[in-house]
């Protein structure tokens, strides 16, 4: 396994959540003549900090949708991810299915006993069960590497900073027409900063190396390319809508799940696809230098 110094990460995406809410308290506070404003900033720093890391995998899952499935309504899924969970002698994650048609999957959650493996129902009807073994395989070691709890607070956090935009814009009017310049820089400056945010805390190498740890874990990197392949084909076809809570959640995904164009290169957190499909196939032939 790989070790990312997630706890560092994560206490850095904190840190940021927590310059931005009293950078906001500080703005108003100065309108305001009054240092209450930072006070209440530093209460929702606390509230936000705390429900960021108890309910990471909530924000995720709820953002796409996905609903928990039982043995019964998918064996499949079940059967693929005891074995895996078995073999790596790791806790089982919970399972769950977005209701999406575009083919994708994710991980999330603090850690291995508090983690979630969601599949949309995309990919389900997409891979065969060899291949979604492949990308099952990948996705338990982004929980068993640990750093699915920096990618969870990545997106909690993205979502928080987008939201004190807006709260900053309200400040300033409300009204795009008659909002004060400050409060519009401010929200013209915080938007992309949330994508600032993914980008510099979840770094590309934990997705190839949650290829080579996965393919290791299922013996068969071949299988992951294959999946691979047809996931970036059909998120080309039947890619999701840029909206902002699916763009925070994006990089938790084993793809890009927007069609290539502007809001790709902006929040490339995701290594080029084919780079990572010739890893495995070198590595379906012998170790990856």
């Amino acid at each position: 396994m790989h070790n990312h110094h997630n706890g560092l990460k994560t206490a850095a995406l904190f840190g940021v959540l927590w310059a931005v809410l009293l950078g906001l308290g500080a703005v108003i506070g100065s309108s305001m003549r009054s240092t209450t404003p930072i006070w209440i900033m530093a209460l929702i720093g606390v509230g936000t900090t705390a429900y960021g890391y108890w309910n990471s995998d909530k924000l995720a899952l709820r953002s796409m949708q996905a609903y928990p499935v039982t043995e019964d309504q998918a064996p499949q899924l079940y059967q693929i991810v005891r074995e895996l969970s078995a073999r790596a002698n790791q806790p089982m994650p919970r399972i769950y299915v977005s209701p999406t048609p575009a083919p994708n999957a994710f991980a999330t959650g603090r850690n291995p006993q508090n983690a979630a493996v969601c599949c949309t129902e995309g990919i389900l009807r997409l891979l065969s069960v060899r291949e979604l073994r492949g990308v099952l395989g990948h996705e338990l070691m982004h929980v068993y590497n640990r750093d699915i709890l920096t990618s969870s607070v990545a997106a909690a956090v993205a979502g928080v900073i987008t939201s004190v935009g807006q709260m900053l814009l309200f400040f300033g009017g409300g009204d795009r027409r008659n909002a004060n310049p400050l409060a519009m820089m401010a929200m013209a400056l915080l938007a992309p900063l949330a994508a600032v945010v993914i980008q510099s805390a979840i770094s590309r190498t934990r997705e190839y190396d949650a290829d080579e740890d996965g393919s290791a874990l299922t013996g068969d990197p071949l299988a992951l390319a294959s999946a691979l392949r047809k996931i970036h084909q059909g998120v080309q076809m039947v890619p999701l809508p840029a909206d902002q809570k699916l763009v925070n959640t994006s990089h938790l995904m084993i793809a890009n799940p927007f069609r290539a164009g502007g809001v790709t290169r902006m929040f490339a957190t995701h290594p080029p696809m084919q780079d990572r499909i010739t890893r495995l196939e070198l590595m379906a032939r012998g170790p990856v230098s």
